[in-house]
């Protein structure tokens, strides 16, 4: 069973939805256009419930099958929202919105999941109950979570859920996926180094933050080279450091750094925690300085369970012939991590192509990718809840 044939022949209208998503990118939690277009085409296909407004601008598709006799229920989950970039991928369909873009292919998502949907409302050739999770603010703002404190999960009685991301440089429409460990924990964390600011002639008279705040970065590359088991993996980048001055010859008082932190094994939190504070303090003390790290906690590691995940090597296989299975960990992160977190199930990567990177203002999304993607959901759906 390759791509759903009812699939495939839809592929020009679902581009042009896909497209139009893309040309009029949204922010986490402002999805209300992406949302509204959603809910239209749900109630438009048949889809036995469509509500709006779920963790804000949400929107929980309902298909049941044929039959429901076995109580069960699956949940597909898309994300909705772009990023705050410039867009110069050149494509016709260039971002409408100045500062905001499609770059990580959640216009492709939430349109592969359209497709399955329009698909299942009109065959149900299932058993049970598939619910459609489209949600917003993937990109840092806690979607996955404000969905599930909103109690999609029990409302439903969602006992397994899947999600898809594309992935650059698979070929077009193939999968790749592995049990465990896929995508990494994703924190946060912010330094403010404080001195004595002053005239960049007389240093002698200030506390240089400037100076101090290098080497709390320069120390900062002692963690995962010294702290971390060389067994496992981390990473700690310093990606952005700021001031108040824009002279050239201002010493400010106050720097800030920001940076991530990246990790599969959720015992190095705490170890990351314990020496970013350290060293930072007393690295900074050294230069007759201070440090202030405020460190957040964000999203775990994408963690998927070796059952769901075999159902999910069938599906796709069924679409695509053979799945990449030999994939690597990867240093992104995803919050589908928190619905893996209180429900079983699997993420899968399907290949975007040689595209441009994801959050690069080149990257676009492949359309020809959507039939395998929808096949794969539409195709899960049906394995997962065959008739008695």
């Amino acid at each position: 069973m390759p791509v759903k044939n009812s699939i495939a022949d839809r592929l020009p209208a679902l581009t042009a939805i896909r497209r139009d998503i893309h040309a009029h990118p949204e922010l986490r939690f402002a999805e209300h256009r992406t949302a509204a277009l959603v809910a239209e085409r749900l109630r438009e296909w048949g889809c036995d419930e469509v509500v709006e407004g779920i963790a804000g601008t949400g929107v929980v598709g309902v298909i049941r099958g044929r039959t429901t006799t076995s109580n069960r229920a699956i949940g597909f989950r898309a994300d909705m929202d772009a990023l705050p970039l410039i867009e110069r991928s050149g494509v016709d369909h260039v971002s409408t919105i100045p500062g905001r873009m499609h770059a990580c292919g959640h216009d492709g998502h939430t349109t592969m999941l359209l497709g399955a949907a329009q698909y299942l409302a009109e065959t149900r050739n299932f058993d049970g109950t598939v619910v459609l999770l489209f949600q917003p603010a993937e990109e840092g703002g806690g979607g996955a979570k404000a969905m599930i404190a909103d109690g999609v999960m029990e409302r439903w009685g969602i006992q397994e859920v899947y999600g898809m991301h594309n992935w650059p440089g698979l070929p077009v429409g193939s999968f790749a996926v592995k049990d465990g460990p896929l995508l990494a924990a994703a924190d946060g964390f912010e330094i403010t180094v404080r001195g004595v600011g002053g005239h960049g002639a007389r240093p002698a008279l200030a506390v240089d933050t400037t100076l101090a705040a290098c080497a709390v970065v320069m120390a900062l590359q002692s963690v995962v080279a010294r702290n971390v088991d060389p067994l496992k993996t981390a990473v700690l980048s310093i990606c952005g450091l700021e001031s108040e001055s824009t002279a050239y010859n201002v010493i400010p008082d106050r720097i800030v750094l920001r940076g991530t932190t990246r990790f599969f094994d959720p015992a190095l939190q705490s170890l990351l925690v314990e020496r970013i504070e350290t060293l930072a303090a007393s690295t900074a003390a050294a230069y007759g300085a201070s440090a202030e790290v405020t460190y957040t906690r964000s999203v775990g590691p994408v963690l998927n369970a070796p059952e769901n995940t075999a159902h999910a090597i069938r599906a796709a296989e069924l679409v695509a012939g053979e799945v990449n299975t030999t994939i690597r960990p990867d240093m992104a992160a995803e919050d589908f991590a928190d619905m893996l977190a209180v429900r079983p199930g699997c993420y899968m990567l399907i290949g975007n192509g040689p595209s441009a990177d994801l959050h690069n203002p080149a990257y676009e999304f492949n359309d020809e990718a959507i039939p395998a993607g929808s096949s794969w959901f539409a195709t899960l759906a049906e394995q997962r809840l065959p008739f008695a």
